[in-house]
C-alpha cells in the first residue's frame, strides 16, 4: 500500500490530502507509530485512569485502581504526549487490522441487539439509577519492601435526574476487604479494612468533587456515530496514556459504557468501534460476572494483563468490565480478576436521602 492510500484511510472523508497534508501527515503518522512503541512500556502503576495512590501510612502503602464514577479531577495523563493536528490526519482506525472474527462477530451481534432493545424511560420527577458492584486490586508495602496484594470491593448508586442538568446524586458504600490469598493478603486486608469510607455526594449535572461529569450526557451525545471515526475520536483522545495505544482506546470504551448513561445507539457504535481494535479476541466460554452470565472480549496487553468487557449479545445491554491477571506479579495470583465492575440500570422515583452520619458524607 503507497503513502497516498494509507493517508486517505486514516481521514474521515473520503477526499484524499493535498501535497502538503501529505507531508505532514506522513510526519504525523510516524511521531504516532513512536509513541505507540513507547507507551507499550509505561507501567501500569503510572496510569492515572486506572489506578490511584492513598497517602502513605507509616506502616504500609496502599494503592487501589479508582472506584466508580468517572470524575475529570482523576483523568491525568501519563506518558509521553505528542501532538496529533485533527485536520490532517485524525487517527488509525482500521488499515492495521482488528478484531479476531469470533469478537468482531459477536460485537456485531451485540451492536445489532442493542438497537433493537429500548432504552429505559427517565420521566419528569424520575431518576436512572446506575448501580455498580465493584472488586479492585489493593497492594500494601511493608517497610521491608514486601507487597502483598488483596481485592477490596467500593458499591456505589449514582441517581440522574430526568433533567440531566439538575441535581445528581452519588452514594458510595464503604469499601471492604472481599477476596484475600494466604495469610499476609488477609493480616493485610484487615489492617486496612477501615481506610475507605462511605460518601454521600450531590451536585449539578454529575459535578462531583468540582469537575464535570466525564462521561457527561453532552460528550456522549457529541461522539461520532461513524465506528472508524469515533475510534479515531478515541485515539485522540487517550494519545499518550496507558500500556498502549490499542489498549488504552479499549478501557476508553469499557470506563465509557460502564458510566451506565450511554445510550443504546452509542453502545452499538463503540461494539464497533471495538471490533476495529487490533488485538482484540473473544475469550473462550461463557463468563460469569457477579451472578450474571455473558460474553467476554478483550485485548492481552505486554505488562501481563487483559481488559475485558462483558456484554449480553442477545440484548446488547453490558453486564460490566474487568481486569484479568495473565501472569501473577507476585502479589497476585495468576488469573485473578485484579478489578472488575458490575453495572444494572433501572428507574426509580426518588433519589435517596443524606445519612444522618455526618461522618461519611460529604458534599459538593
Amino acid at each position: 500500500m503507497d503513502d497516498l492510500t494509507l493517508l486517505r484511510k486514516v481521514r474521515d472523508e473520503p477526499t484524499g490530502p493535498s501535497d502538503t497534508a501529505l507531508m505532514k501527515g506522513r510526519t504525523r503518522l510516524a511521531e504516532r507509530l513512536a509513541w505507540e512503541a513507547h507507551s507499550e512500556a509505561v507501567d501500569r502503576a503510572a496510569t492515572a485512569r486506572r489506578a490511584s495512590t492513598p497517602s502513605p501510612t507509616s506502616r504500609t502503602h496502599t494503592r487501589m485502581r479508582r472506584v466508580g464514577w468517572i470524575s475529570g479531577a482523576g483523568l491525568a495523563a501519563a506518558g509521553l504526549v505528542v501532538a496529533l493536528v485533527v485536520g490532517d490526519v485524525v487517527g488509525l482506525a482500521g488499515w492495521r487490522g482488528g478484531a479476531d472474527a469470533a469478537a468482531a462477530g459477536t460485537l456485531d451481534e451485540a451492536a445489532a441487539a442493542a438497537i433493537k432493545n429500548s432504552d429505559p424511560v427517565v420521566g419528569p420527577g424520575q431518576y436512572l439509577e446506575i448501580a455498580t458492584h465493584a472488586a479492585y486490586a489493593a497492594y500494601t508495602q511493608a517497610p521491608d519492601g514486601t507487597e502483598t496484594g488483596y481485592l477490596a470491593s467500593q458499591d456505589g448508586q449514582v441517581y440522574v435526574p430526568a433533567d440531566e442538568s439538575q441535581v445528581w446524586t452519588w452514594v458510595r458504600d464503604p469499601a471492604k476487604p472481599v477476596q484475600t490469598f494466604g495469610p499476609e493478603s488477609a493480616a493485610a486486608a484487615a489492617a486496612e479494612a477501615d481506610s475507605t469510607p462511605g460518601e454521600f455526594l450531590r451536585a449539578k449535572a454529575g459535578a462531583f468533587y468540582g469537575s464535570p461529569a466525564d462521561p457527561s450526557p453532552a460528550s456522549i451525545a457529541a461522539l461520532p456515530r461513524n465506528p472508524r471515526q469515533l475510534l479515531n475520536h478515541i485515539y485522540r483522545t487517550t494519545l499518550g496514556q496507558g500500556r498502549s495505544g490499542d489498549g488504552e482506546a479499549l478501557v476508553w470504551i469499557a470506563d465509557t459504557l460502564r458510566s451506565g448513561i450511554v445510550p443504546a445507539a452509542v453502545r452499538a457504535s463503540l461494539y464497533r468501534a471495538a471490533a476495529l481494535i487490533p488485538g482484540v479476541t473473544l475469550t473462550p466460554g461463557a463468563a460469569d460476572l457477579d451472578g450474571r452470565t455473558g460474553v467476554a472480549i478483550g485485548r492481552d496487553e505486554i505488562d501481563g494483563t487483559r481488559q475485558e468487557i462483558i456484554i449480553d449479545p442477545d440484548t446488547g445491554l453490558l453486564i460490566g468490565e474487568r481486569e484479568v491477571l495473565l501472569k501473577g506479579d507476585g502479589a497476585l495470583p495468576t488469573g485473578t480478576s485484579m478489578g472488575w465492575t458490575s453495572v444494572t440500570t433501572s428507574v426509580v422515583d426518588r433519589a435517596p436521602s443524606a445519612p444522618a452520619k455526618a461522618s461519611t458524607t460529604r458534599r459538593k
